[in-house]
């Protein structure tokens, strides 16, 4: 008798670990899902990566991380973005001198040397990195160039700007100074005014 209620307690343990085991399949695949879809956002973690720059030696976002990081996705084809370089170069420029960065990724498809020359013709000095397959572009979740992603010293997205902007002006530049001078905010206190 013993044997009989273990024979169909046994069935009974089995089905209910099965059932568990696919709940908790279920719940990691949506979870996984709705994480590969969510924007990068202010308040989000950055997304570590490795890049080859124009001479072909890997960089990794990390390497410059306790610095404001200025985060640009862009291309030479792209008439915004070549409107926008000249300011991003005058604001490394003037902020050179602080714990502050460019990286620039530019997402041609292009080899490295056009983009070399395009960096000579505008006089870029600060990083450059190449997605020619747009990974990074896909894992940042960007929908076009240029877009910038301004991260503070504990590496979370501060500010997330969509589009071109002249990076000389007034605001633009309150907005990395004072988290040059201030240092970070906690994450979740970032307002996410993306523009």
């Amino acid at each position: 008798m013993v044997n009989e209620d273990n024979e169909k307690g046994l069935p009974r343990i089995a089905i209910a670990g099965i059932i568990v085991a696919i709940v908790a399949a279920v719940v990691f695949i949506v979870f996984g899902q709705r994480q590969k879809f969510e924007p990068v956002t202010a308040n989000s973690e950055m997304i570590d990566f490795e890049l080859p720059d124009l001479q072909g030696n890997m960089r990794k976002l990390s390497d410059f991380k306790g610095k404001v990081i200025f985060l640009n996705f862009w291309a030479t084809w792209c008439k915004p973005c070549e409107e926008e370089m000249p300011s991003m170069q005058a604001l490394y420029e003037n902020l050179h001198d602080f714990p502050f960065e460019i990286v620039a990724v530019s997402v041609d498809k292009d080899a490295p040397e056009k983009i070399a020359e395009f960096a000579k013709q505008y006089g870029i000095t600060f990083t450059i990195l190449h997605d020619k397959k747009g990974a990074i572009k896909e894992t940042y979740k960007t929908t076009g160039v240029p877009e910038t992603f301004i991260i503070d010293q504990n590496g979370v997205v501060a500010l997330k700007v969509w589009g071109p902007r002249d990076w000389t002006g007034p605001s633009s530049i309150k907005e990395i100074m004072d988290l040059i001078q201030y240092g970070p905010k906690k994450k979740g206190e970032y307002a996410n005014a993306a523009k």
